[in-house]
């Protein structure tokens, strides 16, 4: 069977203490219905040590959406929403909006900004 990017087995390592993250964890299993079954959600909540083994620094994963893909490339921040929405048919427009080089630095600006409000109001960082 031919791999494409719909039956891809991913690895979503988000962070399980946010309110918002575990919200669009949900709202994407919706909107993904069967293909969510081809994304495996990993909590990095205290998963320090586990990150460092499979390479991945804990810091940036608590402020930066980090995905692997079936071929073990990690994929960072916009690229990783981007990947994850390329695989919903509802959220492909959004995937190829944000991936504009017009909207892109201004998406990542805004993600940054919020992320490290909400660290810094929950005292994480």
């Amino acid at each position: 069977m031919k791999t494409t990017v719909e039956n891809r087995k991913f690895t979503v390592y988000y962070d399980g203490a946010c309110p918002a993250c575990v919200r669009d964890r949900k709202n994407y299993e919706k909107l993904a219905g069967k293909t969510a079954a081809d994304v495996h959600w990993f909590d990095i909540t205290g998963k320090d040590e586990e990150l460092h083994a499979l390479g991945i620094d804990p810091h940036k994963a608590l402020t930066e959406l980090h995905v692997r893909d079936d071929r073990n490339q990690i994929h960072v921040e916009l690229d990783a929403y981007i990947l994850l929405m390329n695989k919903v048919l509802y959220l492909k427009p959004l995937a190829w909006l944000i991936s504009q080089p017009v909207i892109r630095p201004i998406i990542s600006h805004l993600y940054h900004w919020k992320v490290n409000r909400r660290l810094i109001e929950d005292g994480r960082i």
